[in-house]
C-alpha cells in the first residue's frame, strides 16, 4: 500500500492527517494550531543530549491542538501504522494527558485520527468525545480497541 510514491508508514500517515487539516482551516479555523512536536527519530548522541537538555521529551504524542473544545482543554493524538507499538512511555504520555484534562488517544491511520479531530473541533461546550478517553483506535483484524 503506498500513497504516492512512499510507502506507507507512520509518518506518511501523520503528514497526510496534517495536510488534510490545513486544507480544512477555513472550515475549523482552530486547526490552525495543530501542531507536531519532533521528538522521536534517530539522532546522534551529541544532538540527542543537546535536545534533551532543551526539554525533549520521550514519549510525547505526535500530534497537539492546544485549543479547549467541549469538556476538554486540549488534544493530544500519538499517530502509529499497521504493527506499531505503544511504548511505555507513550502510555505514560496518554494517561497524564487524560488525566490532565486533555482528550488524548492513539489512533493507527489517517482516518482514526481524522475521525477524532473532526469530532473534537466539533464540540459544543461541556459536551464529551464519543470515544472514551486514552482510547487505542485500531483495525478490529489487528487488534481490539483499548483503552490505556
Amino acid at each position: 500500500m503506498s500513497r504516492g510514491n512512499r510507502l506507507r508508514s507512520e509518518a506518511t500517515e501523520q503528514e497526510h492527517v496534517v495536510s488534510w487539516c490545513l486544507h480544512r482551516e477555513g472550515m475549523y479555523p482552530d486547526l490552525k494550531w495543530i501542531h507536531h512536536c519532533p521528538n522521536g527519530g534517530s539522532r546522534q548522541k551529541s544532538e540527542a543530549y543537546r535536545l534533551k537538555a532543551q526539554g525533549v521529551k520521550a514519549g510525547v504524542p505526535d500530534l497537539n491542538l492546544p485549543v479547549p473544545k467541549g469538556s476538554y482543554i486540549g488534544l493530544y493524538i500519538e499517530m502509529k501504522y499497521d504493527d506499531g507499538t505503544i511504548e511505555p512511555s507513550q502510555k505514560e504520555w496518554i494517561k497524564a494527558m487524560k488525566a490532565a484534562g486533555h482528550f488524548a488517544c492513539v489512533c493507527y491511520g489517517f482516518d482514526y485520527a481524522i475521525k477524532v479531530i473532526e469530532e473534537y473541533v466539533n464540540l459544543l461546550p461541556d459536551q464529551t468525545m464519543s470515544y472514551e478517553n486514552g482510547i487505542v483506535l485500531k483495525d478490529r483484524k489487528r487488534g481490539k480497541e483499548v483503552v490505556l
